[in-house]
Order: structure tokens, then sequence, then C-alpha cells
């Protein structure tokens, strides 16, 4: 039969044509001379060297982000022998450690508990009652938690499944146009969240509680509300909801956040290439997003059933009005979604306040009782943009709730080359945003448009352009933020800028920055913790040169932990992987006082290394492996984990990782 060609490559398309400035269009000609003729490495180290100098006052001195957290005490963490790098199609620890696979795609977990069979021969019906593929975010819920708990030997692990490789999901890879219904239905259930209920048993090992009422799978074809300003707006209405108020899915489920209220975040992704519209002229927030005019990633819309839960992937103009089509559809679509894991019955939630992108992660800054909560979020697109949202209303930990992110201000960064920043408002009811629209010919009819195309909104006020935001976190005592900026190799010498040091940037970085005062604050101080490469890479302005024991490539995601140290995943292309110095995708632990860094894990072949989270007693450690052996087809297979024989086809899976000893995770 023949097969379906797609575009997997996980990476939007450059859609960013906007003209906002770089840092070599903020100096003056023979400054930007003496820049690009000089050495960047130079250059950047007199931004960042010693304390930042951006923003001084009277009233408050600048300090460099890292002067926030050297008095705090970090413990004896560490002390781990780093590993090396290597291509073993296999997950490699530290000594002292234990590493083992648990819930790959397939894991039975609700419904009849159909089985896994491996070579693609799973029914769309059985797949949408199992572990769904792709394995990415994830976070762990004490089962106690809503009661003030913190256990560590029970809970709900919950996990998103970004896409799918339809190439080892069905016996004979895809077939082509018009797709098989049932081949559809398989790969729509393979995305969205799993609900995972587990418990240690006698051994002290983690297992699924199987036939657990909590056990969910939430898919792309799950019913799903509206909230927030968008919630009724006329571009979203569509023949599924008239009134525009609810939604059926989440797609390209990426990084992930929870809440201080117990929920779990998920981030929709790289999710405008599922669609396509093929209208003469497309809306603008269908062309600044990337939907393609011909066929959709995976060509769902052409399910040869015609059903109406696959026809809605083409958003052509068809019917008189957009209550009699699905031209809306993927204005449904780039949320962060709200889910219940407490609550099996519980409807997840779109929370369009926090703005339509490709979000890659989304995190807290640490609540303060009183005042506003504060988050962060990336799109994870080349010369994209990093978000921040501040709530209305503050924040009472006895009334928390999902409605503090349905009401608020979202704002878009931008980085200047003196190393600080501000916070720029996306926001009708601010005088300078609207002076700004008006200035470029853009007019917006109210708030939920301007949410709804939140890219173009950010084109208008100036927004920094990054290497492709990616996962951020915060420190849990200071509140330091942290983003990875995995790579951009289209950055070319003149569109350099401080934030973004480096063209054709194949590597990537990590920065941070320190908001000026309280978390709601519009001004900040930034720095770069790390630039990743090969070893000899320096950071300028600090002590930290990579070595051995801690080059790394394309750092993706990004997590600190209750001790204070940071985890770097990475995500490095398969070619990358196969031929570069750097071996399979990896985690590192970096002491963010010190810039020690020390690599602490490496995956099984042609993997991401994604997803992190832990138990209360930081005594378990949870990460995901992502797309083992994404290179292979139904003949050809590189890589057999995590069943490591010579014959089963490779699946994404958790993995869960203890010291031989029990003791903390890091150490």
């Amino acid at each position: 039969m023949s097969k379906l060609q797609y575009d997997n490559s996980g990476i939007d398309p450059v859609m960013n044509a906007s003209t906002n400035p770089h840092f070599s269009d903020m100096l003056d000609a023979p400054k930007r001379r003496q820049f690009l003729k000089g050495s960047l490495a130079a250059a950047v180290a007199t931004v960042f060297g010693g304390g930042l100098a951006g923003c001084q006052s009277d009233e408050q001195p600048v300090l460099a982000p890292s002067d926030l957290i050297k008095a705090e005490t970090v413990p004896p963490l560490l002390q781990f022998t780093p590993i090396a790098t290597n291509r073993l199609d296999t997950i490699t620890v530290p000594a002292g450690y234990k590493a083992r696979a648990f819930l790959p795609m397939g894991t039975p977990l609700t419904g009849s508990l159909p089985v896994y069979k491996d070579g693609g021969l799973n029914t769309g019906a059985e797949m949408e009652q199992q572990v769904g593929a792709h394995h990415d975010g994830m976070h762990f819920f004490p089962i106690d938690g809503r009661s003030g708990g913190n256990s560590s030997s029970e809970g709900l692990l919950v996990f998103n499944h970004e896409y799918i490789d339809p190439e080892l999901m069905h016996a004979n890879g895809p077939t082509a146009a018009p797709r098989p219904a049932d081949e559809v239905r398989k790969e729509v259930a393979a995305h969205g969240v799993s609900v995972a209920h587990i418990k240690k048993d006698a051994q002290g090992q983690f297992q699924l509680v199987q036939g657990s009422p909590l056990n969910r799978r939430i898919t792309a074809a799950t019913p799903m509300e509206l909230s927030g300003p968008v919630r009724g707006h006329a571009k979203v209405i569509t023949a599924y909801s008239k009134d525009g108020t609810r939604t059926r899915g989440t797609l390209n489920n990426c990084g992930n956040g929870y809440t201080p209220w117990g929920t779990y975040l998920t981030a929709e992704e790289n999710w405008a290439g599922y669609f396509m519209n093929a209208d003469a002229t497309q809306p603008r927030e269908h062309k600044r997003y990337g939907v393609p005019s011909k066929a959709g990633r995976y060509a769902w819309e052409t399910a040869d059933n015609a059903a109406d839960q696959y026809r809605r992937f083409d958003a052509t103009s068809y019917g008189a009005d957009a209550s009699a089509d699905y031209r809306n559809e993927p204005n449904t679509f780039g949320w962060i979604v709200e889910i219940d894991p407490y609550n099996p019955d519980s409807t997840p939630q779109k929370r369009t306040a926090l703005g339509r992108f490709g979000h890659e992660c989304i995190a807290f800054a640490p609540v303060v009782e009183g005042q506003p909560v504060v988050v962060y979020s990336g799109d994870d697109a080349t010369f994209e943009y990093i978000y921040k949202f501040v709530s209305r209303q503050p924040y009472h930990k006895a009334t928390a709730g999902g409605h503090l992110l349905n009401d608020g201000t979202l704002y878009v960064a931008k980085f200047n080359n003196d190393g600080s920043g501000v916070w720029l408002p996306l926001d009708l009811s601010d005088s300078g945003f609207v002076a700004k629209a008006q200035l470029a010919g853009v007019t917006f009819t109210d708030q939920a448009d301007v949410l709804i195309n939140t890219r173009l909104a950010a084109d208008i006020a100036g927004a920094t352009k990054m290497d492709r935001p990616e996962w951020v976190t915060t420190h849990p005592k200071t509140g330091e933020v942290y983003f990875t900026l995995t790579n951009n190799t289209a950055r070319k010498a003149e569109q350099v800028d401080a934030a973004n040091p480096r063209a054709s940037n194949a590597t990537g970085h990590i920065i941070r920055w320190r908001e000026q005062g309280v978390a709601q604050a519009l001004s900040f101080n930034w720095d770069i913790f790390l630039l990743a490469g090969d070893v000899g890479t320096a950071t300028p302005g600090t002590s930290l040169t990579l070595t051995a024991d801690n080059h790394l490539a394309s750092p993706d995601g990004l997590k600190f932990d209750a001790n204070g140290l940071l985890w770097i995943q990475t995500d490095m292309s398969g070619s990358q992987q196969a031929s570069g110095p750097y071996g399979n995708n990896q985690m590192l632990l970096a002491d963010p006082v010190t810039r020690t860094v020390k690599r602490f894990l490496v995956g099984p072949v042609d993997c991401e290394i994604t997803g992190i989270t832990f138990t209360p007693d930081m005594k378990t450690l949870f990460i995901n492996v992502q797309h083992p052996g994404d290179r292979s087809t139904p003949s050809k297979l590189t890589s057999h984990w995590p069943a490591n024989d010579a014959v089963s086809r490779p699946r994404s899976a958790t993995v869960i990782i203890t010291r031989d000893d029990g003791g903390v995770i890091g150490q």
C-alpha cells in the first residue's frame, strides 16, 4: 500500500516576519561595526561580566541573578561521579543508581485493559484505553495531596503524549490519504495526557494500580471547555460549538506545569500543522501560526468514514458562516489546558488568558499570600517570544483555583543589551500597546482577539526574538527564572543580540533573570547561565567552561528540584546524536550558585530525554524517554528499547530512578 508522507520534524516553520529590533539594530553604527568584527565572546563578557549594570537607581542596586542565591545553603549534593557520553541502546546512570522502564506506550490503563500488541497491531479503540505515545512533560501528585499530605509511596503520575511515529504505530506504517478511519482513531487516541494511579508494592517498587477509577486517558478527542476572555468569542464558533464555549481534544502536548492548588497544566505546542486551510486567503490567526494550505501533518481530515471529529481538521471555509464548518477550529488550540487529576469526571479547561501560541512549558513563580499569581511560558518556534501572565485577583490559599488564570494581564519580554529587561503588556487597556497597534495599522476587535493573535500582538509590542524558548523553571526559594533556548540555526551574524549571542546557534543556551522586587514587577535583570556546546565552550563572564563531564547540545527540559539544584535535559536532532561529539540525548545536574554541571544520565538510541518530576521525599525521580529509535521503519529498527531484545519495536516510556541505598536523588 502507498505510504503517507508527513512532516514529523517536531519544529514549526519560521513564521515570525516582524521587524522587531535585534541587538545590532540598537547600536549606533561605530559600535555595531566594532561588535560584529570583534570577538563576540569579548562583547558578551562586557555585557555579562561582574554585576549586571542595567536599570541602576539610587533606591535599588542592580545585582546579577546569582546574587539572590549565593546566601542559600545548598545541601551536599552533586557527589555522584559524572558519566561519559555514549550511544548505547539503554539508560545509563551513575554508579549507585538504578533505572527502570515504567508505563511504556500501550500499557493497559482504563476500560477493558487491552494488552499491548507489538508490531502496531492494536486498534484505535484499544489505544483509547492504553497509555499514549511520545511521553513528555510530567508531574507526580501525592495521593493525599488534596488534604495537605505529601505521600511518596502512592500518587497520580500525570504525563503528556506529544506526537506519534506513524511508521511504527501501524503494522506496515501509515496508509496514504484517504486515511483508514481506524488508523486515524488510533493516532488521535495516542495524543493527549495519561493519569496513572501508582503505588509502591511490598518490595518498594512503584506499580500501576490497575482498575483504579483515577486512571484516565485524555486524548485529542476529549471534550473540553474554553475558559477566560476567549470563551464565546466569534472566532472560536464552530459547527461543534455554535456558542464558542467548547472544543474537542488537546494536541502536541509538550511541556507541562502544575498549579499551587493541585492541578495539572499541559502545554499545546506545535498544534498548527495538524490542520489545513485551503482558503485563498488565510486569516492572520492561521497564517501567523503556520497552518498549512494543503494536507495536515497526518492527514486526519481525510479519514475515509468522513466522521465529524476528523473532518474538523480541515479549516477551509465551506459553510455560510463559522457555525456551519470548522474554519475556527485551529483557534481552539494553542492554549494551556488545566486538568484536575483527582477528579476523573472533570472537564479540562483551556485557559485562554495565558495566550495562544506554541506553548512549550509553563511554570509559576513562588506564590505569595495576598499577591497575584505569576506564570511564565515560552513559544517554542524559531525567533518567537517569552511571556508572563499576572493574575488580576490575588492568591489566597483557602480559595485559590483555576479562576485565577481567567483574568489578568499577559506580557511579553524585551531583553535589553545592558542586562536589563522589561515586560511589555499585550492589553487593549494599555495606551502604549494601543498606540503601537495603531502605528502598525493593526486592529483588534477586543482583548479576546489580542489573545487569539498573541504572536501578532507580541510583534507589535516589540518583544525580543529568541532562539526557540522551550522549558522554564523557577527557583523554589528565590523565584529566579531559568529558560532553555534550545537552538536557532537560522540566526545570522547581523541578527545576534545580547540574549541570543551566537549566529547559527546549533547548540543553544540557558538564560535566567531576576524580577526587580516582586514577581509581578515589570522590569528584570538577566544573564546567560550556560552556553551549550562541545568541550571547551565557555560562558563569557563566568568560570564555566564545558568539559567531557558536561558538554551538551540543545538544552530543552529544565527543572529545579526541592534542594535548589537544576536538572537539564537535551533534545538533540538525530543527526547531532548520530555523528556529533555528544552521543545520545542526556540529562545533567547543575548547581546554579557555583555553576558546577555534571552529566547524570544518557538515554537510548535516537530518543529525547524529557519530563521530570520527583516524589516529595526526593528519593524517586521520574523522567521520560520519548521516541527511542525515531529513525526506524517497520523493516529496520534503530532501537529496541525498552524491551532490549532483538525484535520489539521501540516505545516511549517513563523511567524510574532511585539510589541503591534509598537516599536522596542527586547525591
